[in-house]
């Protein structure tokens, strides 16, 4: 009887979670208010103190359609690199992606300006504009990034007044795509209650991972309380293939191997024996530098 192993399972499934995160990053920070009105030449837009977002985001749209319609004139990497002036690997990264959003998801990390811009902001409310004396300052604070990254925030910001300044709504620091995984695929319990408040925010304003969190939550309890079926199983990957199309190369590796999959779920064997050898084996090969011919190798597994 063919076996599958419980861990690769939930590995897997966890990977294609990752995913699935990073593709509705979007749907991870806290809804901000993007203008006021207080500017002195008219109505200013405050969604520039989101500025490493915007900018970051419509250059890897730009840059991803380009890559796109250059590998369908059948171009190899290495020629758009050279076109694009860019470099091989960041060819590959935009290849390899399904889709932009996947890319997009790097843009929701924090900026190192974040802890500091409530002090910039008092201190351009209070007519000080010199970006060289702003930048020491803030050094003096602990600050780590460069010129560059202040004079970008700084420079849209000069024409608002005092009031504009004082309290604009920041975007809150949103969560690492990895740290929503991880939210989506442990036990709710371990959750601090913070955490959980913000996972339960995420969830009512995207449907796609509110639904991510009820199929995983159903899964990990077929393997964990060994009760799948297949019944069961094929039921919860019809729900899936139904709510979440991102996971149907998931779902479709489940339905290649659904036998040993079903054999998993109930029963208490696993192959963890299996992979605990290969390891081993791996181990004694990685010893010699990766160099022992099979010959070698097979000594050297008899004798350990």
């Amino acid at each position: 009887m063919q076996v599958a192993d419980r861990w690769h399972l939930w590995d897997n499934l966890c990977r294609h979670v990752d995913r699935q995160v990073a593709a509705h990053h979007t749907c991870l920070p806290e809804p901000t208010a993007t203008s006021v009105d207080h500017a002195v030449d008219g109505p200013a837009d405050l969604s520039v103190l989101q500025w490493p977002d915007k900018v970051r985001g419509g250059n890897t749209r730009r840059r991803y359609q380009q890559v796109d319609d250059l590998r369908e004139q059948g171009l190899p990497m290495r020629v758009i690199a050279r076109r694009l002036d860019v470099n091989f690997k960041t060819v590959r990264r935009y290849v390899r992606a399904s889709n932009v959003d996947v890319l997009l998801a790097g843009g929701v990390q924090v900026s190192v300006l974040d802890p500091f811009k409530p002090y910039l902001n008092d201190r351009l409310a209070d007519g000080e504009r010199h970006a060289t004396r702003l930048l020491a300052e803030i050094t003096g604070q602990a600050y780590t990034g460069g010129y560059n990254t202040l004079n970008r925030y700084r420079l849209p910001l000069r024409r608002l007044d005092a009031a504009a300044l004082a309290d604009p709504p920041l975007r809150p620091a949103p969560p690492a795509v990895r740290k929503v995984t991880g939210w989506i695929t442990g036990l709710p319990s371990n959750l601090d209650p913070d955490d959980a408040e913000r996972m339960h925010a995420i969830r009512s304003r995207c449907p796609e991972l509110d639904a991510a969190v009820r199929h995983v939550a159903g899964f990990a309890r077929m393997i964990k309380d060994l009760s799948g079926e297949e019944n069961a199983l094929t039921k919860w990957i019809g729900a899936v293939d139904a709510d979440l199309p991102a996971l149907r190369s998931f779902t479709t590796g489940l339905r290649r191997d659904l036998t040993a999959v079903v054999a998993a779920l109930p029963l208490e064997y696993s192959s963890c024996a299996v992979e605990g050898t290969v390891n081993r084996v791996k181990q004694l090969k990685a010893a010699m530098y990766g160099r022992a011919k099979p010959d070698l190798l097979r000594k050297l597994i008899l004798l350990a």
